[in-house]
C-alpha cells in the first residue's frame, strides 16, 4: 500500500506546473525579476544561483528577464578570485541572458578596478539606485539569502 501511495504522488507532482497570473508572460510583455547580492558567503551565493535556475526552469523562454545587482560585500562573489565553481555557475546564468550588475560605489571604496571582475557584467554607480530604479521599470525585487 505505502509504495502505491508513494507512485501516486510521484506522479502527480512529476506532472504537477506552474500556473501564471494574468498577463502571462509574453516576449513582449515578459516577467521581470530583479535579485539583491548583498552578501558573498559562498553558500548564499550559491543558494542565489539555485532560485535563479529554479525561475528559469518554470517560465517559456524569452518569457523572463533576470538581472542580480550586487552591492556591498555581495560585489566580491563576480570577482575573478571568487570560489571558481560558483564562477561557472554564473556564466552558465550569463548565457542564459541573465545580467549581473557591479555597483562601482563599492568598486571604488575597495580600490577594485573592472579588471578585477568576471568578463559579462555590467557596472552601475549605485547598485541599490539601481534596485530601486528597477522596481520602479515593474521588474520584481527579490531579497534571496
Amino acid at each position: 500500500m505505502k509504495k502505491i501511495l508513494l507512485f501516486v504522488f510521484i506522479t502527480i507532482f512529476s506532472y504537477a506546473e506552474s500556473t501564471f497570473s494574468n498577463p502571462q508572460p509574453t516576449f513582449d510583455e515578459p516577467r521581470k525579476v530583479a535579485i539583491q547580492l548583498y552578501d558573498s558567503d559562498l553558500k548564499k551565493v550559491n543558494h542565489n544561483l539555485s532560485t535563479i535556475y529554479n525561475i528559469l526552469k518554470e517560465y517559456p523562454e524569452e518569457s523572463l528577464k533576470v538581472v542580480v545587482i550586487s552591492y556591498g560585500n555581495g560585489v566580491r562573489a563576480l570577482k575573478k578570485d571568487y570560489d571558481k565553481a560558483t564562477l561557472t555557475r554564473i556564466n552558465s546564468l550569463m548565457e542564459y541572458d541573465v545580467e549581473f550588475i557591479v555597483c562601482k560605489n563599492t568598486m571604488e571604496t575597495m580600490k577594485w578596478t573592472k579588471d578585477d571582475f568576471i568578463d559579462g557584467v555590467s557596472y552601475v554607480q549605485a547598485g541599490i539606485v539601481e534596485l530601486i530604479e528597477r522596481q520602479v521599470a515593474g521588474y520584481v525585487g527579490i531579497i534571496a539569502y
